[in-house]
């Protein structure tokens, strides 16, 4: 079964004061490519996280984003009381000393600006709030492998028509072959017609030379080739899981066929049968690059 590269999937979760939204966002690449938006909270899972999108995923470029909208905060600030108390103790001395008239507002404004007159107790990661999170991510997961199994199969609607329509050019070339081994025939005797010497030719060598170079032109093994490669593509898509890269080296078999059956054409009407299933291979590997 085709799978397209291409994917969204969405899992909004509520746990207790916070609102948590996980978006998995898949586009088509070479390697697995994995890059990750995640709370300071939880980054301590990053490694957990790229893991599992690892094992599900296989192939692409994804992006995996964790928003929290919350009520709290991820931080605690309390007033080090200890502190702002020997420090207010300390510097009311000094202005009795000194001999400088400060008020309480004034001292302890001046106060709350010096180190550690704050405690700043960070949040730490709830790990039965992250298995919530972490059902969240495969939920997002799953919405996503759904996506590319939808997109497989459009990429495979459209695939599957145009290796169709390769095999239905490459089945119009015979009626062509006849008239292309008697132009071959006309042009060379034409070539040899121009000749001070024809008539010194030899009408048995000429014929043996004709049929080597026909031999040379023939383009049997090709459309051989060419029709065991388009039914061998369409078992490998039918049959094989994540078969993006292995159907790339199929269609490049395919593509190596035609181009040497243009080569050999030396006929117009075949010529113009390869230009179109030239066009028809380049959309099939458009299409191969985002199959997963």
């Amino acid at each position: 079964m085709l799978k397209s590269m291409t994917g969204f999937g969405k899992a909004v979760l509520e746990l207790g004061n916070k609102k948590v939204t996980i978006e998995i966002k898949s586009l088509n690449s070479k390697q697995l490519d994995i890059s990750t938006r995640l709370p300071n909270l939880y980054k301590e899972k990053d490694i957990e996280v790229r893991n599992l999108l690892k094992s599900e995923l296989n192939r692409g470029k994804i992006e995996l984003s964790i928003f929290v909208e919350s009520v709290g905060s991820e931080k605690e600030v309390n007033i080090n009381i200890p502190i702002v108390k020997e420090y207010y103790k300390q510097l009311s001395q000094a202005s009795n000393e000194i001999g400088i008239n400060t008020d309480n507002e004034q001292l302890l404004q001046t106060i709350m600006r010096l180190p550690e007159t704050l405690k700043i107790e960070y949040e730490e990661l709830d790990e039965k709030e992250w298995v919530s999170i972490e059902a969240g991510i495969k939920q997002a997961l799953l919405d996503i492998q759904s996506f590319r199994v939808q997109e497989g199969a459009a990429l495979k609607r459209d695939i599957y028509a145009r290796i169709a329509n390769i095999t239905d050019l490459a089945s119009q070339v015979p009626q062509f072959e006849q008239q292309r081994i008697e132009t071959v025939k006309a042009r060379l005797r034409d070539k040899l017609n121009e000749l001070n010497d024809k008539q010194n030719v030899d009408e048995n060598r000429f014929e043996q030379e004709l049929i080597y170079f026909l031999e040379k032109l023939d383009i049997t093994e090709e459309k051989v080739r060419l029709a065991n490669h388009c039914e061998y593509f369409l078992e490998t898509a039918k049959t094989e899981d994540n078969a993006g890269k292995k159907l790339g080296f199929i269609a490049q078999e395919i593509g190596r066929e035609i181009n040497t059956m243009g080569s050999k054409a030396n006929e117009t009407n075949i010529q113009k049968l390869v230009i179109q299933m030239k066009d028809e291979l380049e959309k099939i590997k458009e299409q191969i690059l985002n199959v997963l």
